[in-house]
């Protein structure tokens, strides 16, 4: 498959506003010769037109959840690059163990053709200075929810990749989830699913310790029920299969709980 193709028939909405922006300063030089490489770049007459309008020019704004455009592979595969390259820079350096988990969880998802294609293109975005509110707005417009926390979730696993996670680290993901919509609830029950601390498990289930053995119980069906990955189906199989860990964590949070206290 061309580089062109894997552009071109991937991306969806991102590929207005800033983060279409961004994507088109990555290729640079290289837009014309891919167009022609198979499948428009940027589909049927797009690429000359791009260069016409704003960049920064955002979709107008959805007025209902259910009116949200599909978010598809591509479009979480792009919004992922370029936050993962924020989060590689935010201790001001780039830790190769980083970049390696990088390219290893999307030679996970992907396969190694897909996978060599979106770190080429990582690696372009990553010399950008890229504005990380511009980017997250656009992401939370037009993502939904579960996408999102799972764009968190692999952001959290680049963070501890090098077995160090910095401060700065978590301030730029907490940061980001908030421009993202994301509740402080969601980024402490993912961020513990990474980090050992006391109550974790509690944390997961968003939960209060001292709470009941019902409120535990109905705790963790509404966590299971966010953090299903059929909620993230529409992404594709390689995503469903990222958001089995979550789901997981989710299980073992409660399991850890139930053993804790005996109850079934």
């Amino acid at each position: 498959m061309s580089f062109a193709k894997w552009i071109g028939g991937a991306i969806g909405w991102s590929f207005g506003g800033p983060i279409g922006a961004i994507i088109g300063l990555a290729l640079g030089s290289f837009v014309d010769n891919l167009s022609g490489n198979g499948a428009p770049l940027l589909g049927e007459h797009q690429a000359g037109k791009s260069r016409q309008r704003d960049p920064y020019r955002q979709r107008p704004k959805q007025t209902r959840r259910d009116q949200r455009p599909k978010t598809q592979s591509g479009d979480f595969e792009v919004s992922l690059l370029i936050l993962a390259s924020i989060i590689i820079k935010a201790d001001g350096k780039q830790d190769q163990r980083e970049l390696d988990f990088v390219r290893q969880q999307f030679r996970n998802m992907y396969g190694a053709d897909r996978a060599n294609r979106a770190f080429e293109l990582f690696k372009r975005i990553s010399k950008q200075n890229v504005s990380m509110r511009k980017v997250c707005m656009q992401i939370r417009q037009m993502m939904d929810h579960a996408s999102r926390l799972q764009l968190l979730h692999f952001l959290f696993g680049i963070a501890k990749a090098d077995g160090h996670v910095a401060e700065v680290e978590i301030k730029q993901i907490y940061t980001m989830s908030g421009y993202l919509g994301i509740s402080n609830k969601d980024f402490e029950s993912i961020k513990a699913m990474f980090y050992d601390e006391t109550n974790n498990a509690y944390k997961i289930l968003e939960v209060d310790k001292n709470a009941s053995d019902d409120a535990v119980k109905k705790a963790y069906r509404k966590m299971a029920k966010k953090y299903h990955p059929d909620r993230v189906g529409h992404l594709g199989k390689e995503h469903q299969e990222g958001a089995e860990e979550k789901f997981r964590q989710v299980q073992s949070a409660y399991e850890h709980i139930q053993n804790e206290r005996g109850f079934k």
